[in-house]
């Protein structure tokens, strides 16, 4: 049996994602060696924190290139910030570049509601997507973010959410996934959209 590999590169919300993982019974390794991202059935990026800190510290580390040479190999999914760095650029304090899997940039949620987001939202399927195969149009997951992806492509786009707004909840591109909200604590729905994920492997 194989594994997925959740990229560690200084930031993260890794031991949730491995415990929501380990309990579909899919087995998981916590790495930062870009050979073991090449061993790997696939790849999560998790992250929690500021935009241009992560993506110093995915570039610094090597794990940028590393993570974009198993495109069009294996799946891949984003979480929350691991989804952020999926755009083009963000906005977060100061412009900086992310990996450019998705076009788009990643801007403070535009809504007279409070932010950060957190809590339970509903989300609203398009565009068909294996990765949320068995679950409802309304199934609700947990967000905790005040910036999110605004998508170039709306076909890139597989589930939106309202917040004062609509805002962009997921995303797939060539086998690329992002999830802003995070699957690992959103209870059933999200450990279905794990297994969904891991369903994936090639």
């Amino acid at each position: 049996m194989g594994y997925t590999a959740i990229v560690d590169y200084g930031v993260g919300n890794l031991k949730s994602v491995a415990n929501a993982m380990s309990y579909i019974g899919q087995k998981t390794l916590v790495t930062g060696a870009a050979e073991e991202l090449e061993r790997a059935d696939a790849v999560i990026l998790p992250g929690v924190g500021a935009f241009p800190d992560a993506a110093d510290k995915l570039r610094e580390s090597g794990l940028e290139s590393a993570l974009l040479s198993q495109v069009g190999k294996k799946p891949i999914l984003g979480i929350c910030l691991g989804m952020q760095l999926l755009f083009d650029q963000g906005e977060e304090g100061r412009i900086c570049k992310g990996i450019g899997l998705v076009s788009g940039s990643v801007k403070l949620i535009r809504t007279e509601f409070k932010l950060p987001h957190i809590g339970w939202n509903s989300l609203e399927f398009q565009n068909g997507s294996p990765l949320f195969r068995g679950l409802d149009d309304g199934t609700y997951v947990y967000f905790v973010h005040s910036f999110c992806g605004y998508a170039a492509r709306e076909e890139d786009v597989i589930a939106r959410t309202r917040y004062g707004s609509s805002v962009v909840a997921a995303v797939s591109r060539n086998g690329v996934y992002g999830c802003q909200f995070h699957p690992e604590k959103s209870g059933e729905a999200g450990l279905q959209i794990l297994k969904n994920f891991g369903d994936l492997k090639r």
